[in-house]
């Protein structure tokens, strides 16, 4: 995995970007996102990750004009972690066709309230979105509108009546995640979504993109992004170097 940051032909540095880069190069970029920031502009107005990027290079490299950053890949408003974006259109056109064809793997941890009644197990549902207010439930197949939505779960520990889990993530359907491990009884630790009778206002959802993998859509290389989550409550529960060897 190249870790460099800078690909042959780019303009060097200016300055220090302001996120935690995990990935450059000429084609992509990869960032530890942070959480509670929109990954695009919402109806609230508030500063998203496509702009705030796209400022962030345009300043470290002195660029004229716009900026181009595609996105491939979406994170929950309060999900932090891993996340990849296309710095030309070239690049943003393969990611995509690799999210299609299943080449490219979203690997999450999370906590949960409880714990599943397999160790590990595979969840299949058809989800339907409500978008006047933005929820997600779980429907009978062949509901008009609905989306088949597939995970793969694997139950690392459990401690305090949480578990941790490690999430493959098959299809991107909206709150997929929480969605089916609240329809097994075992809703995200901080959900207020989709956990509010378990979970206090204001705690932190505890899911985190941890790896991100594909093959680079120029070279052909294969590249994983790999972060991990803060050692805060409930997170710390558990070492990190569990969650760490977890992941790979």
């Amino acid at each position: 995995m190249n870790m460099q940051h800078g690909g042959a032909g780019e303009e060097p540095y200016r300055g220090q970007s302001r996120f935690e880069v995990l990935f450059e190069d000429n084609h992509l970029l990869g960032i530890v996102k942070p959480v509670n920031i929109p990954v695009q502009e919402d109806a609230t107005g508030d500063p998203d990750l496509l702009t705030l990027l796209k400022e962030d290079v345009k300043e470290r490299y002195n660029k004229p004009g716009n900026v181009y950053m595609g996105l491939v890949h979406r994170l929950d408003r309060p999900v932090g972690g891993a996340m990849i974006f296309a710095k030309t259109s070239k690049a943003a056109s393969r990611l995509s066709e690799s999210v299609r064809t299943h080449a490219f793997r979203k690997v999450y941890l999370t906590v949960v309230h409880g714990k599943p009644s397999a160790s590990q197990g595979r969840l299949v549902n058809t989800l339907l979105k409500d978008a006047k207010s933005n929820t997600v439930t779980i429907v009978r197949k062949g509901t008009p509108g609905g989306k088949e939505a597939i995970l793969d779960y694997t139950v690392l520990g459990s401690a305090e009546g949480f578990s941790l889990l490690k999430i493959d993530l098959l299809t991107g359907r909206s709150h997929q995640i929480r969605v089916q491990l609240s329809g097994i009884g075992c809703p995200l630790f901080g959900d207020q979504k989709y956990g509010s009778a378990v979970n206090r206002p204001g705690q932190q959802i505890a899911l985190w993109s941890s790896l991100v993998g594909f093959p680079h859509p120029v070279t052909k290389d294969d590249i994983e992004l790999i972060s991990l989550p803060p050692q805060t409550h409930p997170w710390s529960l558990w070492p990190q170097q569990l969650q760490k060897q977890a992941i790979r």
